[in-house]
């Protein structure tokens, strides 16, 4: 695993093209969906709703983490050191 890490690492620039095509494809495809038969009406609204609520989410993950870190799982440097 580690070397497949390093691996990456040595040929970022590919690999950022690689996502950056992946997320404009998906954000296409979102937007080509046929939404007549949206369950909601904001997937018939709003083009790439899922796309944006799948955005919202991780924003909302990311932060919640970061709560959550700072509210006791983070222990100071020297914590274990008694």
């Amino acid at each position: 695993m580690i070397s497949l890490i390093d691996y990456l690492l040595e040929r970022r620039t590919p690999l950022r093209y690689l996502f950056y095509v992946l997320v404009f494809a998906i954000v296409v495809w979102s937007l080509t969906v046929d939404t007549s038969h949206a369950h909601t009406w904001l997937e018939r609204t709003v083009p790439g709703f899922w796309s944006l609520f799948g955005l919202g989410a991780c924003i909302v993950l990311i932060f919640a983490a970061r709560w959550l870190s700072g509210a006791g799982i983070a222990r100071e440097e020297d914590y274990y050191d008694n």
